[in-house]
């Protein structure tokens, strides 16, 4: 290093980890309430472009605008990538066309593509616009194909060489090569007909003599992706089988693209954040969005949860001469339905996740309900003995202990039951799980909570 040089600044982790520095943030609002481009810019420039993302989502709409003024001609497509659908169309609106231009530029066409995907035609069409005539082509085929499919997800830039070539051939190819992608891990091999046969990975390929032919290099792992196969089964590919990256091919087995992980791990991560979403009722929200539209998102579910209330509630009805004559019914009976709806919950989570990785499949789905059955049995016949103490110790009636420990052992039994069997059906049928499973695992329990308890005191104790 020269005398003068200087090291670009590098971003520490801050003290909560990965999340961004606090102190670095209030700097940054700080110079842009004084319209200070100048140290806008040097606090920003050493942040990965996923930080400035969650910081433009972090920040209200005004400040949000301003910054993306201000900061102008050095915003990075990559952020664009990074930022959450729900303010990257407001963000690209509030972006200086040109600097729009250039920034989309800089992207691989799998990251262009999923940026238009969820955009409107009139920003669509900005930003293709602003790409090279070949890159324009290549997203506006990538966009045919359906959506949620591997080749949407794909980027057209491939490294291929033909089987006949050496290791010294396809350095030289690298080398002389003008628009090699930004990142691969590997060199794709294809016959004349420009099918994959094979993949060799640059570790490999580098440490290697010139002389040596590529395919002997060939990689034992070798997936190939077709073109029209669902992203969450490419993700469950890459999961499975320690994949990298893979080649895309179309209907006659042709090389068209190729995936690499860090978009089959955005899959994957998107799938998780969906199922826990829907699995608390909330559909696909984010903080980032505004008050009618969380509020229809929930809305929905909310009052299915009143359907299901009101089920139960139909249940408690038919008993309450039952509930006027022994009052302490009335004060025990949310314990019965809590519990219930716990386990019920517990064996629901396990089972949706489960389908969600393939691990639950018809092979092991008997041995699975009954374990879960069993565990429902030995907790609930735990609880029932600790229940009918309670009950005793309280109330000064023992038949009262015995009413509430039967009907937590057939409630936790039925919970077990229900939280794996119907994710399980529902999957059957083509319904997602993980978006209706809580309701009716909800209305088992507190139906069959309510039913088991009262109707039991009802034949024990009135």
């Amino acid at each position: 290093m020269t005398t003068g040089e200087t090291t670009p600044e590098v971003d520490v982790v801050s003290e909560d980890g990965y999340d961004l520095d606090r102190k670095r943030v209030a700097q940054i609002l700080f110079a842009l309430d004084r319209d200070d481009r100048e140290t806008l810019i040097t606090l920003m420039d050493p942040l990965h472009p996923a930080d400035i993302a969650d910081l433009l989502e972090q920040v209200n709409a005004f400040d949000r605008g301003r910054l993306i003024r201000l900061y102008g001609r050095e915003f990075d497509g990559d952020i664009l990538s990074e930022l959450d659908d729900s303010i990257r169309e407001e963000v690209i609106a509030a972006l200086n066309p040109q600097v729009l231009a250039e920034a989309v530029r800089e992207l691989d066409s799998d990251d262009v593509v999923d940026l238009l995907e969820d955009l409107e035609e009139p920003q669509q069409e900005a930003i293709l616009d602003a790409l090279e005539d070949s890159d324009r082509v290549a997203v506006e085929q990538s966009l045919r194909y359906p959506e949620n499919s591997a080749g949407r997800l794909m980027q057209r830039e491939v490294v291929m060489a033909p089987e006949h070539w050496t290791v010294g051939q396809a350095i030289d190819h690298m080398r002389a090569a003008e628009d090699l992608p930004e990142q691969f891990y590997h060199v794709v091999v294809v016959d004349p007909r420009v099918r994959p046969v094979g993949q060799v990975t640059l570790g490999r390929l580098m440490s290697s003599r010139r002389t040596v032919p590529l395919m002997q290099l060939l990689e034992d792992t070798f997936q190939v992706i077709p073109v029209d196969q669902d992203e969450e089964d490419v993700a469950y590919a890459f999961n499975q089988y320690h994949l990298i990256s893979a080649p895309v091919v179309d209907d006659d087995g042709r090389l068209v693209g190729a995936i690499t992980i860090d978009d089959a791990m955005i899959v994957l991560d998107e799938e998780h954040e969906e199922d826990i979403l829907r699995l608390a009722g909330v559909g696909d929200g984010s903080l980032s969005d505004k008050v009618s539209e969380t509020t229809k998102q929930r809305f929905p579910w909310l009052a299915v949860n009143l359907v299901t209330a009101i089920l139960a509630s139909l249940v408690i009805a038919q008993f309450d001469e039952t509930i006027a004559g022994f009052v302490a019914l009335a004060v025990l009976m949310p314990i019965v339905a809590s519990m219930g709806g716990n386990a019920g919950t517990q064996s629901l989570t396990v089972a949706v996740r489960a389908l969600a990785t393939r691990d639950l499949t018809g092979a092991n789905v008997w041995r699975v309900i009954r374990r879960e059955v069993l565990v429902g049995l030995i907790n609930g016949t735990i609880f029932a003995v600790v229940m009918g103490g309670i009950g005793v110790i309280w109330f000064g009636t023992p038949m009262l202990g015995v009413v509430i420990g039967a009907a937590m052992v057939i409630n936790l039994v039925v919970a077990g039951l229900a939280g794996t069997v119907i994710p399980v059906i529902l999957d059957r049928i083509g319904v997602d799980p993980a978006l209706a499973s809580g309701a009716f695992v909800t209305t088992v329990t507190d139906v069959v909570g309510f039913f088991a308890f009262l109707g039991l005191a009802g034949a024990v104790l009135v």
